[in-house]
């Protein structure tokens, strides 16, 4: 470990570079997509390191909130499928409603599972 990383140790060089406005809002949005600060993006960046996907805890909750979901919709289908008498009342459309249903949620979590893990050194 060369003297400038040791833990404790403060970094004493600053580099300074000119950016656009747009620039710095890219650099800027670039780093918090990768959990990091600007200074620190920029220096891993800089001297070459492969910058990792970074999860997004919002986005797993979501995930598991859908995934309740669909467990429940696909518990009421399977008591459905066994001829309870407690669901004779329901009839083919209210079965299509729910496959429906089951269908918007998968399209749903697959909006979210594209969020998980956000790239962090792609736009």
């Amino acid at each position: 470990m060369s003297e400038e990383k040791k833990p404790g140790k403060k970094r004493s060089h600053h580099l300074r570079v000119p950016v656009f406005d747009d620039e710095k809002e890219a650099i800027e949005a670039q780093a918090a997509r990768a959990g990091m600060s600007v200074a620190r993006y920029l220096r891993e960046v800089g001297q070459g390191y492969q910058i990792k996907g970074v999860v997004d805890y919002e986005q797993v909750r979501e995930l598991a909130r859908i995934n309740g979901d669909l467990g429940r919709l696909g518990g009421l289908l399977k008591l459905w499928l066994t001829d309870d008498v407690r669901t004779a009342q329901f009839g083919q459309s209210t079965i299509l409603a729910v496959l429906s249903k089951i269908e918007a949620t998968q399209e749903e979590m697959g909006k979210v599972m594209t969020k998980v893990v956000m790239p962090r050194s792609e736009p």
